[in-house]
């Protein structure tokens, strides 16, 4: 179902902003602060913190902030920005920004920050799961959560509306469940403020939330940044010369106004073809970029429903996704840890289509500074929407806590496909991330794998654990060539590691797939 938007007709803001021109050397502006940075907030610890706004052009503005003082000037377009030293972890107490006016923020924390994005997996609440007991006894005060409000853009916008709260019974009830439980382990484990940045939309691929800059690094995607490009530009175009008839329009308004009669109708302002949660960058712009550039320590990611049909090339599209989100942030290659799409009945005629997407979402651990969170345990079957999401956001915060934090004796993943070694009429499977050993986590015989020789026929086969291998064979194949692990939708297998994370889907062979549906 789509949502209305949530902000006004194009036809009142250029009303307002005619307006606002014509008294703007009458009518000074307050210096003033985007959403993101106000009461309440979580600054990221140990990076340099980023303050900007917005105040009249020339003006000068002073930012205070833990016994740290900093000052800029307004450019051209009323912005502002300042770099503060790094800050660590604590209670900062309050900042204090200076114009023309005034503004006191209060109840500021330094710790970590994590953005938690993509579609309704990460959007839906804790209200949502029925977790009842946990909201009860989500009493944090050191974990703070913003939610940013659902607004597609085809151009850049500056700002949202939205706030900082504190973390409570009453305020975590509609935050994204898979954000809060990652936070809350984090701030068990780490002893420091968290904050948590929900931007997530139901139902929406993953194209919308990419910026620009992400389609341009990634040359298989030429199609996508072309359209981008394209539509960019006609828009540019189409106000270029919608100015004309606006400068126009204000002649003839005047005109009207001084011979007291009926006013013009104002023109219809272009729309912009990427205005929308259905295009490429149309989310990145209304709903990313309002948080740029306030620093944060990296994103958990779930999605990938809506793209079920990409198989390999959704491979690129996350990797289009993180180098654009890094590149915007200019904060490096942080740590971006994702979701593996739970088991579901699609009820398409193809049932691979879900591991080929698993395929490529595990080749995108090849990305630096990637993790990946598996759910083939902790689905549902008949309900795209796992109402588990403590166990998966206690797995995202184990990555965070090893790959991120340093707890190098944690066990962060479950069995991942090594290497095989062929032995006649069998085929041994190497794994990493083994942990304690290789188990059946419900005690059965290890289910989901399938065999095939040259004729590439796959059977099913038999399976046991062999110390950290596992050995796979088949009376039907004599001479095994290639082996796939939990290549169906609905596959739930059960092996796992000794600390009961599942294994990651995989197949051995890299021939072409089917193309039903595609």
């Amino acid at each position: 179902m789509s949502e209305k938007k949530r902000y006004p007709d194009t036809r009142l803001l250029l009303a307002a902003c005619l307006a606002v021109a014509a008294c703007a050397a009458l009518c000074p502006a307050d210096v003033r602060l985007p959403a993101v940075i106000g009461d309440g907030m979580v600054l990221q610890q140990q990076k340099p913190v980023s303050i900007w706004g917005w105040a009249d052009p020339g003006e000068a503005v002073t930012v205070e902030l833990a016994g740290n003082k900093a000052a800029a000037t307004a450019d051209d377009s009323g912005r502002w920005l300042v770099k503060l030293p790094p800050v660590e972890a604590g209670n900062l107490g309050g900042m204090t920004v200076t114009g023309r006016n005034s503004i006191r923020l209060k109840n500021i924390l330094a710790g970590e920050v994590w953005v938690c994005s993509g579609q309704s997996n990460m959007q839906w609440s804790l209200n949502q799961i029925n977790a009842k007991d946990d909201i009860a006894a989500a009493n944090h005060r050191d974990i703070r959560l913003l939610t940013v409000p659902k607004v597609p853009s085809g151009q850049p916008v500056s700002d949202m509306e939205a706030g900082w709260q504190t973390c409570n019974p009453d305020t975590v009830a509609e935050f994204s469940a898979v954000g809060y439980f990652f936070g809350r382990e984090l701030q068990a484990k780490l002893k420091v403020p968290i904050g948590l940045i929900d931007s997530s939309w139901g139902g929406t691929r993953i194209e919308p939330w990419t910026p620009p800059l992400g389609f341009v690094s990634v040359p298989e995607l030429a199609g996508i940044r072309a359209e981008v490009e394209r539509a960019n530009e006609l828009y540019r175009n189409a106000v270029g010369e919608n100015i004309g008839r606006i400068e126009q329009w204000v002649e003839n308004t005047r005109a009207c106004l001084d011979a007291g009669i009926s006013l013009p109708p104002l023109p219809v302002w272009p729309k912009h073809e990427l205005d929308s949660h259905r295009k490429p960058t149309g989310i990145y712009n209304g709903m990313i970029y309002p948080l740029l550039p306030f620093a944060i320590r990296g994103a958990i990611w779930y999605q990938g429903e809506s793209n079920l049909d990409d198989g390999a090339v959704y491979y690129y599209k996350m990797k289009a996704l993180i180098n654009g989100w890094r590149k915007v942030w200019g904060l490096g290659d942080f740590p971006f840890y994702y979701v593996q799409l739970a088991p579901f009945r699609y009820n398409r005629d193809d049932k691979t289509l879900l591991p080929q997407l698993w395929e490529a979402q595990t080749k995108a651990l090849s990305i630096e500074n990637t993790g990946m969170a598996v759910t083939t345990d902790i689905g549902d079957l008949d309900n795209i929407h796992p109402k588990n999401k403590q166990d998966l956001g206690r797995r995202l915060s184990l990555w965070a806590l090893a790959d991120t934090y340093g707890y190098d004796d944690l066990v962060f993943s479950g069995p991942m496909y090594k290497r095989i070694s062929v032995q006649t009429d069998r085929i041994r499977i190497h794994f990493d991330h083994v942990g304690g050993g290789l188990v059946s986590r419900d005690g059965k015989p290890l289910n989901w794998f399938t065999i095939a020789g040259e004729d590439r026929n796959f059977v099913e086969a038999e399976a046991s654990i062999d110390g950290d291998t596992v050995v796979v064979r088949s009376g039907k194949v004599a001479r095994p060539v290639a082996v796939r692990f939990a290549w169906h939708e609905e596959a739930e297998p059960n092996l796992a590691n000794a600390e009961l994370l599942p294994a990651v889907p995989f197949r051995t062979d890299d021939w072409p797939v089917a193309k039903a549906n595609r």
